[in-house]
């Protein structure tokens, strides 16, 4: 992010190197927050662009906060407030991302919530978005890890502390993602969903409280039905990697990254398989 970038923090829009947060805030503290990342989109003909999906992530903002019983939150008039974001960093003719991140508030440490009068932190920037366009054209690798992250992955939490160890260990291995492991089964990467393809079905773990409900996920999982390719909800075990033919990952920054490497070993053929690719095809077709 550039040295002149604009950021929303708490009602109002300030420089970057302005913007101030107490080392008594909760998200500083605990952990004690949730976020969003949501993708803009440049219009072709150079009008205005698209976030996409902005009310789906708007309505797992709301889902989030009410899990962790955070009140006080107008999301309605933060969605309003993200389209300025980008006009006030000039990014409107170039791929963006957004990020947003709401917490408890300022208030003395202790770890029973604050007084209910507590304004929560709003915070709120975007940035210029570089495509890893080599990734989605020729795949990534992965590597997995045991899945120690607390309960609640369906909770959009910024405790990402296991998330950010697996993410490191992965790129020490020469891996892009770190696909998480619990109890011998697939979970999700350590920002992304994962999917599979075994015998033309694509397979994903079912929802619940082990994944975060993914909106890439469901939109994917939508554009397999007008594709016309079946799917199971179902995890896939690690002992069942030899025989999947084909795997990718998903998500608001990485889109539909084909995987053709795992823990070292080929994923099918070791090449982009072509359910994947049509997935891939219509789902950037979705957007300009």
């Amino acid at each position: 992010m550039s040295d002149d970038a604009v950021v929303f923090l708490n009602g109002v829009f300030v420089p970057l190197a302005e913007a101030r947060i107490s080392p008594e805030d909760r998200g500083f503290l605990f952990a004690d927050g949730v976020y969003e990342s949501i993708r803009y989109y440049p219009s072709p003909d150079g009008g205005i662009g698209v976030l996409f999906e902005l009310d789906r992530h708007l309505q797992r903002l709301r889902a989030s906060l009410d899990e962790i019983r955070l009140r006080g939150v107008d999301v309605d008039a933060l969605g309003e407030v993200l389209p300025e974001l980008i006009r006030r960093n000039g990014l409107e003719g170039s791929p963006s991302s957004i990020y947003v991140q709401v917490t408890r508030g300022v208030a003395p440490r202790t770890h029973v919530f604050p007084d209910a009068s507590t304004p929560p932190t709003v915070y709120a920037r975007a940035r210029y978005f570089d495509p890893p366009i080599d990734a989605w054209r020729d795949g990534a690798a992965a590597a997995t890890f045991e899945d120690q992250r607390w309960g609640r992955c369906d909770v959009k939490t910024i405790a990402l502390l296991a998330n950010v160890l697996a993410s490191e260990d992965a790129r020490r291995a020469g891996a892009r993602e770190a696909i998480f492991v619990h109890d011998g089964v697939v979970t999700e990467g350590s920002h992304t969903t994962v999917a599979f393809v075994r015998d033309g079905v694509l397979r994903t773990h079912p929802s619940g409280k082990r994944i975060l409900p993914s909106v890439t996920r469901e939109v994917v999982l939508r554009l397999c039905g007008e594709l016309g390719i079946p799917v199971e909800e179902r995890a896939v075990a690690v002992d069942e990697f030899p025989r999947v033919d084909e795997a990718f990952v998903m998500g608001t920054t990485t889109e539909i990254m084909p995987v053709t490497m795992i823990d070292g070993r080929p994923v099918g053929d070791g090449r982009v398989g072509p359910i994947t690719r049509r997935i891939q095809d219509a789902y950037f077709a979705l957007h300009p």
